[in-house]
């Protein structure tokens, strides 16, 4: 391994000093971004901390998920082993010139029995790496929960399908704030709830696996994915609601919500394929989104699962509506929606059902990686601006994927940041309130649904390696290059 990396650092010397993605002159710059933009990266507990037995940290269901098979043997016991390495990668980010970077806390870390006492190690943990961000000029946004709920919820109660879990999450919510908050000025209460939710309580294929379906040990595919997001909505409103009143006026912060996004595109201008990715919008983005904007959840989805659909109190609903200072977008690709006949005796009452349509991913890129498709952020942008009032947006997830081999060359990823970047910074010039972009991600880590087979990281983690040495691909040597200041890039 030692002698394939060191041959393709020679290559990537070669890359860097020649291409002209690099050296030639192009048409913006770090400095074309409003005052105040913010550029960094982004990763979570799970998939970079590792010592998951270590220091108090119990499973999350993350863990349990991991440990069942579902990565063919890999886990994340070790991962990047940030937990003893994070003062290198401090330095790494200010290498690479971020100016914040995006992490998660391990609820399971801090407070290992989900509730309860707060374990001292992990905060001592927490503590050291927001100063040494801190130290090296970088801020800490941090995320509360990143899809690794404490397991020991799941087993009590089945965590976020029980309404018990707004008040454990606003009482963890409570000890995050209160311990850093001093120097954390940049919170998300949930990371992308619509894709845990449909993956782990729709379709199952995701953490904790509840659904309907035969390989499923429980859930209802019906009912718990809308119980689940609407306990996620209550939980985020009741954390908010205590951050504004208890420590906001004192510590000056700002706390949001983060959404996964696809672009969406018609199969067809057949009147059934427009209606169907309207469906989607509403089912994907409008489903959590439209009640904190709004108050409540959208027509379409009133009229599609009837009594099925939590319904908000009046005092949940003032609660809910406004509870977002920012709003979080991940986002990698667009994918094209046909309309879907799910009149069969034989279809089994499921969220994914209730939205009625087929999702055609894009197939015209190399295996592993995403098409650039760069207008599907952008009209996502247009949408939130048009629909939603145009409220303050951090891109927190954008990157691409490639084959997790080895390689420093990747020339791809390059090429996908030059364009989502470039139409970030178009969405703005036309009135987008976009306000920061995060690379995804720091670090090669466990990803969710493909484990370490493939990588969206800035640095190449060698896991052959007892000390998980880290390599800079050629996407951090430009990231780095372009977060100079006055450094044009095309």
């Amino acid at each position: 391994m030692k002698m394939k990396i060191t041959l393709h650092l020679l290559l990537l010397s070669c890359l860097f000093s020649s291409s002209p993605l690099v050296s030639g002159v192009g048409n913006f710059t770090r400095d074309d971004f409003p005052a105040g933009f913010i550029f960094g990266a982004g990763t979570s507990a799970y998939q970079v901390e590792g010592a998951a037995f270590e220091d108090g940290r119990t499973p999350s269901i993350w863990d349990t998920y991991a440990y069942i098979g579902m990565y063919g043997g890999a886990n994340g016991d070790v991962a990047c082993d940030q937990y003893h390495k994070y003062k290198e990668d401090v330095r790494l980010m200010s290498e690479t010139n971020l100016e914040a970077y995006r992490f998660s806390i391990s609820w399971s870390r801090l407070i290992p029995n989900g509730r309860g006492p707060v374990n001292e190690k992990g905060l001592q943990y927490y503590n050291n790496l927001i100063d040494e961000l801190i130290s090296h000029g970088i801020e800490p946004h941090v995320t509360l929960s990143h899809s690794d709920l404490p397991q020991a919820l799941e087993d009590e109660y089945q965590g976020w399908v029980n309404r018990k879990i707004v008040e454990d999450f606003t009482a963890y919510a409570d000890e995050c704030f209160k311990a850093f908050g001093d120097r954390v000025v940049h919170w998300t209460t949930l990371n992308e709830p619509n894709v845990f939710i449909m993956g782990g309580y729709d379709e199952g294929f995701l953490p904790p696996m509840h659904c309907s379906y035969i390989y499923c040990p429980s859930g209802n595919s019906s009912t718990e994915p809308y119980i689940a997001g609407h306990y996620m909505l209550l939980a985020h409103a009741s954390a908010v609601n205590l951050y504004r009143t208890k420590y906001q006026p004192t510590q000056h912060g700002t706390i949001g919500f983060n959404m996964y996004t696809y672009g969406l595109a018609p199969y067809s201008n057949s009147t059934e394929d427009l209606a169907a990715v309207e469906r989607l919008r509403a089912f994907y983005i409008g489903w959590l989104i439209n009640p904190l904007i709004f108050g409540d959840y959208p027509d379409i989805m009133k009229n599609i699962v009837g009594t099925r659909l939590p319904v908000f109190t009046e005092d949940e609903a003032n609660q809910v509506k406004g509870s977002a200072d920012f709003i979080g977008l991940n986002h990698y690709t667009t994918i094209t929606i046909k309309d879907r006949d799910n009149s069969s005796k034989n279809a089994i009452m499921s969220f994914s059902n209730d939205i009625g349509v087929s999702v055609i991913f894009p197939d015209n890129a190399p295996p592993g990686q995403f098409p650039v498709l760069p207008e599907g952020l952008y009209n996502v942008l247009e949408h939130f601006k048009q629909f939603y009032g145009n409220p303050p947006i951090y891109i927190h997830e954008n990157g691409q994927q490639m084959i997790r081999n080895g390689t420093l060359n990747d020339t791809p990823r390059v090429e996908y940041f030059q364009a989502f970047i470039g139409t970030v910074l178009d969405a703005i010039r036309n009135g987008s309130n976009t306000i920061g972009y995060f690379a995804w991600t720091l670090l090669d880590g466990l990803e969710l649904l493909s484990g370490y087979k493939s990588g969206f990281g800035l640095y190449y983690v060698d896991l052959d390696d007892k000390e998980r040495s880290r390599y800079p691909k050629y996407s951090q040597h430009w990231y780095a290059k372009f977060l100079q200041k006055n450094r044009a890039v095309i």
